[in-house]
């Protein structure tokens, strides 16, 4: 069988003091699941198992090599997880707050893509 789309959500994630690509990347995840009820799935197409779903993430960060990848994949609550980091994102002057993070002065943003695939 082959697999088709099913959803695409797009969430964005920021780090405010740390310039954590990583941190970024997980809240843009988190935002992009927060969004999607996929009831479709179990009430159209009868999906029981929601770990049989594929899931593809992508995340664009301005430092994707930084990224933590599986602990990206852990934002997701269901299916087999794919996850990588593309260049992106965006860096914009911040504050540097000491007792947040020492030296860091930018604002990191990452965008997130997630996609379901269901067996059709």
């Amino acid at each position: 069988m082959a697999s088709k789309r099913f959803i695409v959500e797009i969430g964005t994630g920021i780090d405010l003091h740390g310039e954590n690509a990583t941190k970024a990347a997980c809240r843009a995840v988190r935002d992009a699941v927060s969004r999607s009820c996929l009831c479709g799935i179990v009430e159209i197409l009868g999906i029981q198992d929601l770990d049989s779903l594929d899931v593809e993430i992508v995340v664009a960060v301005p430092r994707p090599g930084d990224v933590d990848l599986d602990k990206v994949a852990a934002e997701v609550p269901i299916g087999r997880k794919t996850a990588r980091a593309v260049e992106g994102g965006m860096m914009v002057k911040g504050l540097c707050v000491a007792r947040f993070a020492a030296d860091f002065d930018q604002v990191m943003v990452a965008n997130a893509a997630i996609t379901v695939f269901v067996e059709k």
